[in-house]
């Protein structure tokens, strides 16, 4: 009698259900199931894994770092973007490892590899800052980077309501931390837990280093950018957010 395949969409659908134990063991299945065979999808089973271990509040760095070490692996083996936005993901899954050199070493190989011909989607770009000044200058910012489709918010509240209305389109949010009626990383812990894979981009004036940044940081956001902050800055943030996004498409 031949072995049923371990089934992603009922993975998927146990994880929507919060039926964390059940998603964990068939996500773990596949990827172990996988790993030769297709490595980026093992790799994103991996991440999803530890998606379910954090739900659980257990530590998820053992998943983490194996899908670090398969998207590294697939970069060595690819060329220009494929490679790039491997290493990036790579990058993000040991962060949230805690191994910060080889997040730091899977990073600076990504930047090896030059994306100049990047097609833009017309997805939404979500700005949530509660100073005009820093609204204008972003959306000055953006329209110069070719972005059309931007929703601004000054409210954290009102940001996090619209966001989960946009989710399906696959927005790119830009999130300041310090707001007047709510917290950025609240705000990005609602919405990671919505959609893990959202790309958030954190524009604020604390230090990376601070607690509340890492914390975010390590809970799902792909990239930061500290106030004030150049054109060339938040576009190499934004290739970032592309590449990533085009890769999870593959």
């Amino acid at each position: 009698m031949a072995t049923k395949k371990p089934d992603f969409d009922l993975a998927l659908t146990h994880l929507r259900n919060n039926q964390n134990m059940s998603a964990y063991n068939l996500l773990m299945s596949i990827a172990e199931s996988i790993k030769k065979s297709d490595p980026v999808k093992a790799a994103i089973s991996y991440v999803l894994a530890s998606e379910c271990k954090t739900r659980q509040n257990k530590d998820s760095a053992i998943e983490s770092t194996e899908a670090g070490n398969l998207f590294s692996g697939y970069a060595k083996k690819e060329k220009d973007y494929a490679a790039k936005a491997a290493y990036l993901c790579a990058a993000k899954c040991f962060l949230r490892a805690g191994r910060y050199d080889e997040a730091k070493n899977a990073f600076e190989k990504s930047k090896n590899y030059e994306i100049t011909d990047v097609v833009l989607e017309e997805r939404p770009i979500i700005v949530v800052d509660d100073s005009k000044a820093i609204i204008l200058k972003l959306e000055n910012h953006l329209e110069n980077l070719g972005y059309k489709n931007i929703h601004v918010f000054s409210k954290g509240n009102d940001a996090l309501k619209e966001a989960k209305k946009l989710l399906k389109s696959n927005p790119i949010i830009l999130l300041d931390m310090g707001l007047p009626d709510i917290n950025g990383d609240v705000i990005a812990s609602k919405i990671l837990e919505e959609k893990p894979d959202t790309q958030i981009i954190l524009i604020t004036a604390d230090e990376k280093t601070t607690k509340r940044v890492k914390d975010t940081i390590s809970s799902g956001a792909l990239a930061f950018i500290q106030k004030p902050f150049t054109i060339n800055e938040l576009k190499e943030a934004l290739q970032t957010a592309e590449s990533e996004y085009s890769f999870s498409k593959k």
